[in-house]
């Protein structure tokens, strides 16, 4: 479906530096989803392009969120502190509409979104391929970012060496499960679904916890 208007692209000065807003508007939209990217890459992301295709048309507009680093073109990300004041600084744009905004991101921008979600007012957090802990570290746990006060949705590929869905603790956030997926969602060619239904999964988890909050 593709009821939804072109991309409209904003920027706004944060105290991090030029951030960048790429909008993906519904024509009557209930909520909006800000997303932001990880550490290592952008808003190309296949889930996070896959969100902005698919929502809009189900009355959720999404705002793909790159961090001031990436619009400098810096190839590495900033400390978690840093990150955490250039989110803060867009959430004025995000909140403009006027509509309950849900904060989100994958890897290190699901980290922000948790991190600060209590104190920005959001409606609920979306975390994608939340980083647990660092590969081979599970000992080095980041679980006490996720259990804050908000509604929580955690999708997480199967085989996320970051931590897969089975090693996250019990809390009050729901779990989508990603199988065969890895830290960017990718599925194996000889897994018994393809990246296409991989996805699916992803937009229809997330499509149905959007429908569920108040």
């Amino acid at each position: 479906m593709t009821d939804h208007v072109t991309e409209i692209i904003e920027t706004i000065d944060t105290d991090a530096g030029t951030a960048r807003v790429t909008w993906h508007r519904a024509r009557k939209a209930r909520l909006v989803l800000a997303v932001s990217h990880g550490a290592g890459g952008g808003i190309e992301a296949r889930d996070l392009r896959a969100l902005a295709a698919e929502l809009p048309a189900h009355g959720v507009s999404v705002a793909l969120v790159e961090q001031p680093w990436r619009v400098a073109g810096k190839k590495v990300a900033p400390a978690p502190k840093t990150l955490d004041v250039g989110w803060r600084g867009v959430w004025p744009l995000l909140v403009k509409p006027g509509l309950p905004v849900i904060a989100g991101g994958r890897s290190a921008g699901a980290r922000v979104a948790c991190r600060t979600a209590t104190e920005l007012g959001a409606h609920a957090v979306l975390a994608l391929s939340f980083p647990l802990h660092p590969p081979g570290r599970p000992e080095k746990s980041r679980a006490g970012e996720l259990l804050g006060a908000v509604p929580t949705l955690v999708v997480q590929g199967g085989n996320d060496p970051f931590g897969r869905p089975e090693e996250f603790p019990e809390g009050a956030y729901e779990m989508v499960e990603v199988p065969y997926g890895d830290h960017g969602f990718a599925v194996p060619k000889r897994a018994p679904l393809d990246q296409d239904q991989a996805l699916k999964i992803i937009t229809d988890g997330v499509l149905k916890w959007t429908s569920s909050l108040g």
